[in-house]
């Protein structure tokens, strides 16, 4: 029932400049101002933050990580239990059946049973592993959406460009000097409130 937790990339902006060239309905003309005039590239800002620390470090992840693991125990705990109480039913079922102690129709209405029994318990299984991966969804977009949000305000200040994800080997090559995870971190804890965090991943889930 474990369910790998993880998000995309995340991009704050990404801007773009560019020129047009002047048109005179008489003849093409090309605007040719001396080198002095030229307006100033913009200057690209990037930032990356490593994801394996946010997982490890943001009391959100850890505290909901907590949640799911204990949610997916539960009911590997139920099924397995009502697996076993079925197979022993049908152990014991088969036993007497050898032994003569059913009648035709006796033997076929428990039969019958055990087929609904196991029917209901596919059912039960389809229906915990689907509330499971919804609860786990929730959590990823509640994950994402405070994140989000974060580095909307971060970036308010630090102007940059982008701000990257950097997971396993998806930046091949990453400055430290653009590492900004311990910051984001820092910032993520301080405004993380347990009661709020839990219920923006049960709104995510109505949505």
């Amino acid at each position: 029932m474990n369910k790998k937790i993880s998000f995309g990339t995340m991009a704050i902006a990404a801007l773009a400049a560019f020129s047009m060239s002047s048109c005179d309905k008489s003849k093409a003309q090309v605007d040719e101002k001396p080198a002095a005039e030229q307006p100033a590239a913009t200057q690209t800002k990037i930032a990356y933050v490593e994801v394996d620390s946010i997982m490890s470090q943001y009391k959100f992840c850890k505290d909901y990580s907590l949640i799911l693991q204990k949610k997916g125990q539960n009911i590997q705990n139920t099924l397995a239990q009502k697996q076993q109480q079925l197979e022993a039913a049908a152990a014991n079922f088969q036993q007497k059946v050898q032994q003569n102690a059913y009648t035709r129709e006796q033997a076929q209405a428990i039969q019958s049973q055990l087929q609904r029994q196991n029917a209901d318990l596919q059912s039960l299984n389809q229906r915990l592993s689907g509330e499971f991966q919804q609860e786990t969804e929730s959590y990823n977009k509640a994950l994402r959406d405070s994140i989000q949000h974060f580095l909307a305000v971060y970036n308010k200040d630090k102007k940059y460009t982008l701000i990257l994800s950097k997971a396993g080997d998806n930046i091949l090559y990453a400055d430290k000097a653009h590492d900004i995870t311990n910051e984001v971190v820092a910032g993520l804890n301080k405004a993380y409130k347990p009661a709020a965090a839990t219920e923006k991943a049960k709104d995510s889930k109505k949505k």
